[in-house]
């Protein structure tokens, strides 16, 4: 069954879609520098949820809007707050790339709740492999670490984290997705869903699904910020 908050994508063509676009890009930039507030794991691996808003984009406009999105919002972060240059720009947008394209990519194919976990959950995954080729491979340039040094922290460090970071980004994105685009398509931003509605035990169960797994990683990051 088809959820009418998962709409079809369509190219990033006309001056609506621009707007919006840069809209959603806007809110992501103010996302990750409020996600900045949050402690860092091992003193330099930040949780940022902008992937979150991205993803939304993505799931509305298509990957190719997303991966533009995530170029964009990367590009700012690098000259207006970031201390890691070039480097951080290229693992800031691959990361990005990696969950929101994955996961859009797949959903554009299969327009369902079930697509959209599938997708996501597909994206928490190429996040974490890419991630953590890209960290064995730049960390040591911009950390000024040994790369056996970084080597040693894949599994301990890097694996979790990545894991953490997009399980949150996955639960946030399906939470958020239909207020958010309903709110887009209210304002007309967004084009009206001719999908089939989904009963309401479905979208309750799917609620209930969200908040477990946002509750489970949220928890998982208490643990590497050695809260709990």
């Amino acid at each position: 069954m088809s959820d009418p908050t998962l709409v079809k994508a369509r190219p990033a063509t006309n001056t609506k879609t621009i707007t919006t676009l840069a809209m959603l890009s806007a809110i992501a930039f103010v996302v990750m520098l409020v996600s900045k507030l949050l402690p860092s794991v091992n003193g330099f691996l930040d949780f940022d949820f902008k992937d979150v808003v991205i993803c939304i984009g993505g799931f509305v406009f298509g990957p190719m809007a997303a991966a533009s999105m995530a170029v964009v919002v990367a590009f700012v972060e690098m000259i207006t707050v970031s201390h890691t240059g070039i480097i951080g720009f290229v693992m800031n947008a691959l990361a990005t790339c990696a969950f929101c394209c994955t996961a859009t990519f797949i959903y554009k194919k299969r327009h369902t709740m079930a697509g959209a976990v599938l997708g996501l959950a597909a994206g928490v995954v190429a996040l974490t492999v890419v991630m953590l080729l890209w960290n064995y491979f730049l960390t040591p340039i911009y950390q000024g670490m040994p790369r056996e040094a970084v080597a040693a922290m894949l599994v301990p460090i890097f694996l979790p984290f990545n894991l953490v970071k997009g399980g949150m980004n996955m639960a946030a994105t399906l939470l958020l997705y239909k207020p958010v685009v309903t709110a887009l398509r209210r304002s007309g931003l967004v084009a009206p869903s001719t999908s089939e509605q989904p009963s309401r035990r479905s979208s309750a169960g799917f609620l209930l699904f969200s908040l477990v797994l946002l509750a489970t990683f949220v928890l998982l990051a208490l643990v590497l910020w050695g809260v709990i």
